[in-house]
Parts: structure tokens; C-alpha cells; sequence
């Protein structure tokens, strides 16, 4: 109920702002994304492709919906097996991505790892052109290549990020360097998390 709530007043949003003849579209905004994905999906689908269809629409139902919507989220998509989310400030995007992240350990405790589903996360943020059905820009890619680099059941950020929520997330962050992604002329200092569980 609480995630159809939440739905339902996002949606009546975006028809709202749509609808308003005063609006002028693309809107350029500062903002912070997150983006979230499942490790190996492809291969969990192999194993048993209805268990973890329902696996991930547990998780999104039960965890990750509740976290973007408790954390401010002012634009949500799902990218097939992963979700983007967009928030007014790095720290909203670091706290949901951290909690996110600690309650999947919680989650998949006892859980066979070779059905387990974990998921990876990338945080950015920076200036963002959005409109009623999309969000795109420069940082809204590099969130999405940062989640393909950061470690199963973790969190990856850019520099900025990490700047503005160190001492707030009271998180130990590793300095991975620099790394050039696909089709980006500059490259990206980049922080990472690996949460308890994933060490072992």
C-alpha cells in the first residue's frame, strides 16, 4: 500500500508538471542519481528464471521502492533488471544507496549464492536536463558505467560525491584512481564501499 501510495503521487506529479502550460521543457537542474543493478543476471535467469523474477520484484517491493521514496527520490525509472533514481542532493542518493545495500545483506542472509541476487550501485551527481518521462546528461551516464564498476553488493561514486558525504555516511571510502569509461573524452576519479559481507 505504502509503495502504491507513493506511485500514485509520483504519477499524479508528473502528469501535474506536464500539464502545466508554463513549463518549458528540457528542464536543466542540479541533482544526484543512483544507479542500481543486478550481478549476473543474465546468468540467475538461466538458473531459474521465475525464482529470480520474483526474487528482485521482492526486493524492490519490500526494500529498494521504500528506500528512494523515504529518501526523497524526484524521479524514478526502471531499467529492466536495475532502477535509476534521481535526488535533490548527494547525500539523499549516498543514504539510500548505503541502506539499499544494508539491507540486502540482511536480506540474502542463508540464501544459496548461486540464486542469490546482489545487487551493484553507482552514484553521481551533477547537472541533469530532465523532462516528464526521462532524465539524461552527462552525470546520468556516468552513474550507469559507475554501477558496472562497482563491486558486487556495493557502492561506486565519483569524487564529488564522496567529497560532499564522507564524514556524513561515515563510510570507509577506497580510492580506485581514475578511470576512463566508454565514450567520455575525461575520466572519472572514482570512490568505492565494500559492505561486511562481501569481504567473505
Amino acid at each position: 500500500m505504502y509503495i502504491e501510495r507513493f506511485t500514485a503521487t509520483a504519477r499524479q506529479l508528473v502528469d501535474d508538471v506536464a500539464n502545466e502550460p508554463s513549463v518549458q521543457y528540457p528542464i536543466r537542474r542540479w541533482g544526484a542519481i543512483i544507479a542500481v543493478d543486478v550481478v549476473e543476471y543474465s546468468r540467475l535467469t538461466i538458473v531459474d528464471e521465475e525464482q529470480t523474477y520474483h526474487q528482485y520484484k521482492s526486493h524492490r517491493r519490500e526494500l529498494i521502492d521504500p528506500k528512494i521514496a523515504e529518501f526523497g527520490a524526484r524521479f524514478l525509472k526502471s531499467t529492466g533488471d536495475g532502477i535509476m533514481a534521481e535526488f535533490e542532493t548527494a547525500l539523499d542518493a549516498a543514504r539510500c544507496a548505503v541502506h539499499v545495500q544494508q539491507g540486502m545483506v540482511g536480506r540474502s542472509s542463508g540464501e544459496d549464492a548461486d540464486t542469490q541476487i546482489v545487487f551493484r550501485i553507482g552514484v553521481s551527481c551533477g547537472r541533469i536536463i530532465a523532462d516528464p518521462e526521462d532524465i539524461y546528461g552527462h552525470d546520468v551516464n556516468v552513474a550507469a558505467r559507475l554501477q558496472t564498476l562497482a563491486p558486487p553488493g556495493g557502492i561506486a561514486m565519483t569524487e564529488e560525491v564522496a567529497d560532499r558525504v564522507r564524514d556524513a555516511v561515515g563510510l570507509p571510502l577506497e580510492d580506485l584512481g581514475l578511470h576512463y569509461f566508454k565514450n567520455m573524452c575525461r575520466p572519472v576519479r572514482v570512490f568505492q564501499y565494500r559492505f561486511a559481507a562481501e569481504a567473505n
